[in-house]
Order: C-alpha cells, then sequence, then structure tokens
C-alpha cells in the first residue's frame, strides 16, 4: 500500500499533492473553487459623462437608491436558492422599470422619434443564449430574450417578429407611450436641433467661403457620450457554480433607421461560461461589436490565465481607449471574484461584497 501512495503522489493524483507543485500563495488559499463557490452578484446601470457635480444630491441619491434594491434583490435570489439567470433576470427588471436607466422605460428615443429595445442574455453552464433587438412593446426586453434562448431554437429574433413571439408566450406587451419620458424627449430634441444648426452653417460656409473653425466652437450634443449608449446589464455565479449574464439597453439617441447596438450580440455586449466569466458591457455599440469585448474578457482568462481585474483592464483601457471607443464592463469570474474596468468618467453600478453587503458606485 505504501509502494502504491507513494506513486500516487508522484502521479499527483492524491489531492492536495503533485509532482513539482508548489503551495499555493495566502491569497489564493481563500478563493473557493467552482464546486464549492461563493456567490457573486454586480451589476451596472450604464457609463458615460457622470463627473462628480453633474448629478445633484437628490439625482445622486435616487441613483444610488434604485441600484442597491436590484443588488440585493438579485443577490436575495441566489441567497435563496436560484438560478444566476433568475437572479439577474429579477435585477434587470428592476432597473427596466426606472426611468433613471436607458433600457426599458427609460429608453432614449430615435432619429423616428421612437423607442428601440435590445437586450441579451447567456448561461454559462449549457452556453446557451437568446437575444432581441428593434422591439417596441415589449415593457421587459430582458424577460423575451430569455424565453428566445429556452423556447425557440433560435438565438436571435428582431422587430415585429420578436414581439408576436412575446405575445405567443404571453410576455407582457405595453403601448408604446410607455416608453415616452421627457427627459429623453427632450435630449432627442437638442440634438435634432443642433443638427439643423449645423446643416444650416455647413451651407453658409460653403456659400460665403468661411472658416468652419470659426462657426463650430461647441461639441455637439450628439456627440456626448451619454447620448451615444447607456445600458443595464447583470452577471451572477449561483450556488451551483454557473454563471450567467445578461444586458437589456434603449440604444442611442437619435440613432438611424435600423441600427443596433453590441448589447443583443453574444460575445459582445453579453458573455458567459462556466469555464471563465460572465460579462456584461455598455458602451459605444459600434466599438465593441468590433473588439467582441465580453468573448475578449473571457478569453484573455481562457489562454493567457489572466485575473478577472486585469482581463477586464487590458480589453477596457489599452484595445478599447486604442480605437477610440467609451464605455465599462462588469464580470465575475468561476470563483466568486469580480472585475470593473470603464474608461469613460462614470459607471452606475453596484455589487455584493465578501461580507454580504452592498456596494454602490458612480464614479
Amino acid at each position: 500500500m505504501r509502494k502504491i501512495a507513494t506513486i500516487l503522489l508522484l502521479l499527483g493524483l492524491l489531492p492536495g499533492f503533485g509532482f513539482g507543485q508548489k503551495a499555493a500563495p495566502a491569497e489564493m488559499k481563500e478563493l473557493r473553487g467552482p464546486q464549492n463557490p461563493r456567490l457573486g452578484f454586480v451589476i451596472h446601470g450604464g457609463a458615460g459623462v457622470i463627473s462628480k457635480g453633474s448629478l445633484t444630491p437628490a439625482q445622486e441619491k435616487e441613483y444610488r437608491a434604485k441600484l442597491e434594491e436590484a443588488v440585493t434583490a438579485g443577490y436575495k435570489a441566489l441567497q435563496a436558492g436560484k438560478s444566476g439567470l433568475d437572479a439577474f433576470g429579477i435585477a434587470i427588471r428592476i432597473l427596466e422599470d426606472s426611468p433613471l436607466f436607458n433600457a426599458g422605460k427609460g429608453a432614449v428615443f430615435t432619429n423616428e422619434g421612437k423607442n428601440e429595445l435590445d437586450a441579451s442574455i447567456m448561461d454559462g453552464k449549457t452556453l446557451g443564449a437568446g437575444a432581441v433587438a428593434g422591439v417596441h412593446r415589449v415593457k421587459n426586453p430582458i424577460t423575451l430574450a430569455r424565453a428566445v434562448m429556452e423556447k425557440s431554437p433560435h438565438v436571435m429574433m428582431t422587430g415585429d417578429g420578436a414581439e408576436k413571439f412575446a405575445a405567443e408566450q404571453k410576455i407582457e406587451l405595453v403601448d408604446p407611450k410607455y416608453f415616452w419620458t421627457q427627459p429623453r424627449w427632450d435630449a432627442l430634441q437638442k440634438i435634432l436641433k443642433e443638427e439643423k444648426e449645423k446643416s444650416e452653417k455647413d451651407a453658409k460656409v460653403k456659400s460665403e467661403k468661411v472658416s468652419k473653425s470659426v462657426i463650430d466652437t461647441a461639441r455637439p450634443a450628439s456627440e456626448l457620450p451619454y447620448n451615444k449608449f447607456g445600458t443595464v446589464g447583470a452577471v451572477a455565479l449561483d450556488k451551483d457554480g454557473n454563471m450567467a449574464a445578461g444586458t437589456s439597453t434603449g440604444g442611442m439617441t437619435n440613432k438611424k433607421y435600423g441600427r443596433v447596438g453590441d448589447a443583443p450580440i453574444i460575445g459582445a455586449g453579453t458573455y458567459a461560461s462556466n469555464a471563465t466569466c460572465a460579462v456584461s458591457a455598455t458602451g459605444w455599440g459600434e466599438y465593441f461589436i468590433r473588439l467582441s469585448v465580453a468573448r475578449d474578457v473571457c478569453s484573455l482568462i481562457e489562454y493567457r490565465a489572466l485575473t478577472i481585474q486585469t482581463a477586464t483592464d487590458v480589453v477596457i483601457k489599452q484595445k478599447l481607449q486604442k480605437l477610440g471607443g467609451d464605455g465599462g464592463v462588469i464580470a465575475i469570474d468561476k470563483f466568486g471574484n469580480i472585475g470593473i474596468s470603464f474608461n469613460s468618467e462614470g459607471m452606475y453600478r453596484a455589487y455584493v461584497n465578501s461580507e454580504g453587503k452592498p456596494v454602490v458606485e458612480i464614479y
């Protein structure tokens, strides 16, 4: 028996031992394995120009309260034994039902004065995914995205077809007027006014040969990050070690007909795999699509063994920054470690720390 035990030790087949294996660093000993993970939950409410002082104390209090409500509700679901898919669905619906965030009720307006909603989810255990894009009447697009994953043979549905499927699945549909909010409407009108003024100025430059630099002195609202993107999302690690991610958005203010951003694109705005991590993104969608941001974070962990925080920083603060994009991501790995990275002035975000307490951050 001793000879057998010795052979097993040398081959590294006995628990806790391995040929040439070094003792784990002290900080690594605290991490739990995927068979016995700690619960993890992180949400975001969009990134952009959110500098200190841009929100009144009352507005900041309102944002913080809603983020805490959502992250707490999702985490309590995990504690009750619900899956990560259930948990982030609960949290994202809370954010979709709030006019504070650019998703669901708070969706921005397109150039045509409509609200177009996108969402996606991914199950890290099965790599199953579901997404919807360009819907106008679905109260909670994240719910429809899950239905696409679980009750259809497809990954993505769009427009009228997606809404027909929603009706078949008895998912709540509302009058498009439900999504109308004054602040979002005012933002569109401001951009449309600036576009008209710019067109008139350009005509003047052409006719009078005046230097354009003399006329265009201010950055147009359409180019400001908070009018380019805004999204809500969540990532979760449940009691069974399964990860899940979900993202929902109202798109980009003044976006043109048919435009689809990264939020409903699996691998760009959302990705989850039990082998690595779960990611939800918020940012300038065209850049996130080109870089496959969500999948890239997981790839850096899979192929380069980077930590979750390092992986998110490499993608956002190096790759995205170099390309000229703005935004951020939230992520969680199979051990419950979280990564949050953004290159904009702020990002609404919240998570539950190792003590089980909610932490809300904006700047």
